[in-house]
Parts: C-alpha cells; sequence; structure tokens
C-alpha cells in the first residue's frame, strides 16, 4: 500500500483551502504534515489517453483495496498490466513492481483465488524483467512452503539460483547468497521428514539413510557459508547445529554457535547468546553456561534465562557469586515486567537468606540498593502496590513485606501486610456502622 501512495502523492504542496476569513500570510505560514492525495480522476498535463486510463484503473484499485472489496479489485487489475506495454522512461519498472505486488496481496484475500491464479502472476512478472526477478522467484518459494509444497518451493529456488544476467551488481550477489540460504534450509527440512520416517520405522533402510546424508550435505554446504557473512542467522544456525548434532559432530557445533555469538563482526544478538548456552545445557556443561549467562546478562538484564544464571550462582560455594546472584535478580526486577512475578522475588529472598549468613550483608544489600532506593519504592512498594498485592497476589505481598525492612532499611515505606489487614479492618468497621 505504501507503493500505491507514492504512486498517488502530489508533486507539489496543495494549496491549503482555509477559511475566507484568514489571509495570506495566516493560510502561507500554516503547512499541513500529513500526506495528501491527489483527488481521484484530476487529469495531468500532457497527458495521453492510455496514461489517463491507466491512472483512473490505478485509483479504483487503490479504493477498493482500502475498503476491502477484493472482487472489484480483481476485476480492475484484469486491466492495470496494460501498463507493461508502456515504454516510459521511470514508469516502466515502478508499474512492474505495484503490479506484482497488489496482484499478489488481491489474490491473499480473494476467496477463489487458487494455486494456479498465483503461480500465473508470478511467472509473469519474473520474465517482464531482471530488477525483481530473484525477489520474486523468493517469495513465491514462500507461498509454496506454505501451502506445504515443499519439493516445488526448492526447484524455485534452485533455478534462482542458477539463474544470472549480465554484471553482477551488489543488490543481486546479497539476493542469490539469500537463495542459497533457502534452498540449504528448504533441504533441512526434507532431511528433518526423512528423520522422522526413519525414526519411526523399526528396520534400517539403506535407501533412506542414503538419502538423508545427501540432504546434510546439500545444506551443509550453504549453511556454514551464512557464517561468513555477519547478520541474524538464527532460523540456518539452529538447523544446521541440529544436523551437526545428529550426526555426533559436537565439536563443529560448537564452534558453529561460538562464532555465532562472539564473532565481533557480528551485530550484537542476544538469541545467539541463548542457542550457545541452551547447546551447553543439553551437554550438561555447567562452567561454561555461567559465562554465556553472564554475557547474556550484560544484553539483556531482564531476560528471563536471568532466574537459571542466579540459580546457578547460588549453587556455587564462591562467596562472591551470592552478591553477583544479587545483582543479577535486583537487575531483573529494575524492569516493571518482573514486578509481579512471585518466583523472582522468592529467589531474591533466597538469596537474602543465604547472604545474612555473611557478616557484611548489611553492607552489600546497601550498596546494592544505594542508586535504587528513590525509585524502587516507587516501582515496588507503594500504597498503589499494596493494595493490588493484597487483593491479587497475597503470596506476592508475603513475600515483598518481608524484604521491605532489608532492602530499604532508612525508609518508611507504605508496603506491608499489617497496614493492608488494618485498612481492612477499618473499613468493615465502617461498613457496620452505617
Amino acid at each position: 500500500m505504501d507503493d500505491l501512495e507514492r504512486e498517488l502523492m502530489p508533486v507539489g504542496n496543495l494549496n491549503d483551502d482555509l477559511d475566507s476569513s484568514e489571509d495570506n500570510s495566516t493560510k502561507e505560514g500554516r503547512k499541513s504534515k500529513l500526506p495528501l492525495v491527489n483527488p481521484i480522476s484530476v487529469e495531468k498535463p500532457n497527458e495521453t489517453g492510455f496514461h489517463k486510463s491507466m491512472r483512473i484503473c490505478l485509483e479504483q484499485i487503490r479504493e477498493a483495496l482500502l475498503h476491502h472489496r477484493w472482487q472489484e479489485a480483481a476485476e480492475y487489475m484484469a486491466c492495470y498490466p496494460q501498463m507493461l506495454d508502456d515504454t516510459t522512461r521511470g514508469k516502466h519498472q515502478q508499474c512492474k513492481e505495484l503490479i506484482w505486488r497488489m496482484a499478489t496481496e488481491i489474490l491473499h484475500h480473494h476467496d477463489n483465488s487458487k494455486m494456479e491464479d498465483y503461480k500465473s502472476i508470478y511467472e509473469r512478472m519474473k520474465h517482464s524483467g531482471v530488477k525483481h526477478y530473484l525477489l520474486i522467484c523468493l517469495e513465491h518459494s514462500f507461498h509454496l512452503l506454505l501451502h506445504g509444497q515443499i519439493q516445488d518451493a526448492k526447484r524455485e529456488l534452485s533455478a534462482a539460483e542458477s539463474w544470472r544476467y549480465g554484471k553482477e551488481s551488489t543488490a543481486q550477489y546479497e539476493r542469490t547468497k539469500l537463495i542459497h540460504a533457502y534452498r540449504s534450509l528448504l533441504d533441512y527440512i526434507i532431511w528433518c521428514d526423512k528423520k522422522h520416517a526413519h525414526s519411526n520405522t523399526d528396520y534400517s533402510d539403506s535407501d533412506n539413510n542414503q538419502d538423508m546424508n545427501n540432504y546434510f550435505r546439500q545444506a551443509s554446504v550453504n549453511l556454514k557459508e551464512i557464517l561468513k557473512n555477519p547478520g541474524i542467522w538464527d532460523p540456518f544456525i539452529l538447523s544446521y547445529v541440529e544436523m551437526l548434532e545428529y550426526y555426533e559432530n559436537h565439536e563443529e557445533a560448537e564452534k558453529v554457535l561460538n562464532d555465532y555469538a562472539y564473532d565481533s563482526a557480528f551485530p550484537p544478538n542476544p538469541n545467539a547468546h541463548v542457542y550457545l548456552y541452551q547447546y551447553l545445557k543439553r551437554h550438561d556443561r555447567k562452567i561454561e553456561m555461567k559465562k554465556v549467562l553472564k554475557n547474556l546478562q550484560t544484553l539483556v538484564p531482564s531476560h528471563e534465562l536471568m532466574l537459571e544464571y542466579s540459580s546457578l550462582l547460588l549453587r556455587s560455594d564462591k562467596k562472591g557469586n551470592v552478591q553477583k546472584a544479587l545483582g543479577v535478580v535486583l537487575d531483573m526486577l529494575d524492569f516493571a515486567c518482573w514486578r509481579s512475578n512471585v518466583d523472582v522475588w522468592k529467589r531474591l529472598k533466597d538469596i537474602v537468606e543465604k547472604l545474612q549468613l555473611q557478616e557484611d550483608w548489611k553492607e552489600v544489600v546497601s550498596e546494592k540498593m544505594a542508586a535504587r532506593k528513590d525509585w524502587w519504592p516507587a516501582l515496588h512498594f507503594s500504597r498503589f502496590h499494596n493494595r493490588e498485592d493484597s487483593r491479587d497476589n497475597p503470596q506476592l505481598m508475603g513475600v515483598k513485606a518481608s524484604l521491605t525492612s532489608i532492602l530499604c532499611p532508612d525508609l518508611m515505606l507504605k508496603y506491608s501486610a499489617g497496614e493492608v489487614i488494618n485498612g481492612e479492618q477499618k473499613q468493615r468497621k465502617k461498613t457496620k456502622k452505617t
């Protein structure tokens, strides 16, 4: 729809149609920031009859799309591809993308659309020019994949892989790499199907095993190459690692995950650390697990895995790890999303109880809370939170109330179980009197 808006956007600013009592200077000083669209069927200078017909047709398609009149849009769309015959400089390429985007949008919503209709529009647009060829092939393969036609989707991408036109541009090179990656992902999907079939049989099928190995080799060639191109490649990395683990190539699997998480050429990606942690957890590597979670905590202090990180720290015999666990859980509670989570507050209580076995526990808590004492009470211990927690989550209120004097010993907080009980008793007495 953005393309339609650009197509119909006026070249210059429209004159303000303001009240006649306003003077010209007031009109000139007031400029609307809203994007305006040309009125429908306004004739343009030097416009041919053909261009006028196509412009009106496009406006009618736009109106039908905006109001979800898919049948009407389809009828107008049957005429608009005549614009492909227009050789006006600068218009031809834009019209191709408009036709591609609008036609697929109509087909997605039309009740009577069929796979043959999709194939027809995709094939026509692919062969109407070269600029969008690879993108259209990729989108076509996605559509086939959504309808369960995996082999057809793979054939579509395989044909796109071998497509070349003229001198390869940077954009074409990047899109080709994407085609390679998704074709390998389809090989992985087929590999998964064959693995599932193999696991459900009681006998060894050498042909099926050979097929699995072939698809693994085909998929791994390009999936391995992905790490040479910095970016966010989560589903591709996970697919490759799953296959490597299946064939017990743990050394390569760990190397892939480490490179994905720690290679400075890649953008910071919390998921990369999560995947590495999950791999290490599957293989019971607790020391490395703590290191990974420490890095994840730097990136996302509010991540749900911080609860597991604090648990690992508490199991350690090192004195400093209890203090680290305190910092990790307090960092989680700095975020409102964890404010009402009983498990996090229970973990904080466990940490405090273990910390109280140390002589300097008050100094440790005071140091951690020094930067928080000005705003934590408003976030967690206000009178509003007291009423809300007592009503909705008494268990949470009990845990939090037991920590108020420890976390904020110098403050007179309005959060306590006793205050709520007394308030309720007073309210009941007033009700009885009335």
